[in-house]
């Protein structure tokens, strides 16, 4: 087993991380640049090393040096940066420093999008329609025909893709110019690459992805699927597992055709098999993501199964310690991606420093989060500050549980989507499970006309006002040593 791991990443990520190594015994190294210098990971681990910037997060050869610098035998990425690189990895593999992660030739496949759609679709299993090549800055002529062949609706996708990023919907012709613009743009500041390709839409549809969990020596298990089709700016802020949109007689297929489909990959390590699920419940693979997921939380809570703990015996070369048999799935599971941007500004990014934060608790409700009274939220980074995910053992009083939840957490200092959140779990559509990927297309105040986040400010100024009023006036005042507890609960004593 490793002695020192360090982890490549920052936020709830790296803090969930260092949590399981603390518990593994295992030390762990933090990276850090100025502006993130006061976050909770750097202050958990028992190292911190400071990058030069925040692009160092991309930056293989930096990671490397600092590994060697503190003396890691295992570098553990997280989600992003560089979690699914590949020359990375192999860069680790030459250090002799172990990647906690797929090997470098299963990142090659699986990160190759058309390449495993390819693969999927020759081995006899439904894929989404797409484009049989990639297409550079240079060649929107090509790509523009290709557009033309699949038909409208279609998703511009980066070939680098990951998260989201670089992915755009094209509703109609004379949108394409202007959004494979917008997605290339982005493609090359994320991933450092232009090239695109394109998917035919599957409309109306679900995102579900079944989680795979794979040693060297050949066991392969899933443990369940998750849905994740509320979407904002391409990243899932709800999702729920079970998966609704698939039924019990459907599941026992989709589950056996992500196993079948990570077996074709000679798959190692946690990793995602994605599908787009229609309204027929008909599903069609879509990608495979090679590292751990924002919401791998959820199929924890339903399994009691830490993904990163196996994922750190995985990479030591242990093997899976249980069959698929021997998988014990219960109960329903809700995730709410809370993020530092304000949802009635046209989700403006919030940066800024927390003056209060009261994290909800209760049974069956956890945080991951890095969030503390005091602590800054960069500017520089993905804007996700915290995890809420709840269970319960069926998916009414889950929502009653996450409902609940939102309303406890208290975040004062940058604007956040918790209104929102809130405001889905009390939506029809949600609440009956009546919903695809198109239920963020209205406008915000279509979904619910309650209470809004105007009128929350403004009786928050209100108090603000009687409060301040309240201190300028003057009343004369006990000393506290009279008016504390203990010294009440002492003068009772006989």
């Amino acid at each position: 087993m490793f002695t020192k791991i360090l982890i490549a990443n920052r936020g709830e990520i790296a803090v969930r991380i260092i949590r399981t190594c603390r518990e593994m015994g295992i030390l762990t190294v933090a990276v850090y640049e100025i502006s993130d210098r006061q976050s909770l990971h750097v202050r958990l681990a028992d190292e911190a090393v400071r990058l030069p910037s925040h692009h160092s997060f991309m930056e293989p050869e930096w990671m490397l040096d600092v590994a060697r610098q503190v003396g890691a035998d295992a570098v553990h990425p997280g989600y992003g940066f560089l979690a699914e690189d590949a020359d990375f990895i192999r860069a680790c593999e030459a250090a002799g420093i172990t990647f906690i992660g797929p090997p470098a030739e299963v990142v090659d496949a699986t990160r190759s999008k058309i390449g495993a759609l390819e693969a999927v679709r020759a081995a006899g299993m439904p894929t989404v329609d797409h484009s049989p090549r990639s297409f550079a800055e240079d060649e929107f002529d090509a790509l523009r025909a290709e557009a033309d062949r699949l038909g409208y609706p279609l998703v511009v996708k980066s070939c680098r893709g990951g998260r989201g990023r670089g992915e755009r919907l094209v509703d109609r012709p004379g949108q394409l110019a202007e959004i494979v613009r917008r997605s290339q743009v982005e493609a090359q500041a994320v991933y450092g690459n232009k090239q695109l390709y394109l998917e035919r839409a599957i409309l109306p549809a679900h995102q579900v992805g079944v989680q795979i969990v794979a040693d060297k020596h050949g066991a392969l298990v899933e443990l369940g699927e998750r849905e994740g089709s509320i979407i904002h700016n391409n990243q899932k802020i709800v999702e729920e597992s079970p998966a609704l949109c698939i039924s019990d007689e459907q599941r026992p297929a989709l589950l056996a055709a992500a196993v079948r489909i990570a077996r074709l990959f000679n798959y190692q390590n946690l990793g995602t098999v994605e599908f787009l699920v229609d309204e027929a419940g008909d599903f069609y693979f879509s990608e495979i993501k090679s590292r751990i997921q924002i919401e791998h939380t959820m199929t924890e809570m339903i399994t009691r199964i830490d993904l990163v703990r196996e994922q750190i015996r995985l990479a030591a070369g242990e093997p899976l310690g249980y069959v698929q048999e021997a998988i014990d799935r219960r109960g329903w599971a809700i995730m709410c991606r809370v993020q530092a941007e304000d949802p009635f500004r046209r989700y403006l990014p919030s940066p800024g420093h927390l003056r209060r934060v009261r994290l909800p608790g209760g049974p069956e409700v956890r945080v991951d989060t890095y969030l503390y009274c005091g602590a800054d939220v960069p500017t520089f980074y993905d804007p996700i500050i915290a995890k809420v995910t709840v269970w319960a053992a069926e998916r009414a009083a889950a929502i009653d549980r996450m409902r609940r939840a939102l309303e406890d957490f208290t975040i004062i200092g940058a604007p956040t989507n918790l209104p929102l959140l809130l405001q889905l779990m009390r939506v029809p559509a949600f609440v009956e499970g009546n919903y695809t990927t198109e239920i963020l297309q209205r406008p915000l105040d279509e979904i619910e006309p309650a209470e809004s986040e105007t009128t929350r400010r403004d009786l928050a100024a209100a108090m603000a006002v009687l409060q301040a009023r309240h201190h300028e006036s003057f009343v004369p005042q006990q000393s506290e040593l009279t008016t504390s507890g203990w010294h009440r609960a002492s003068r009772r004593v006989r």
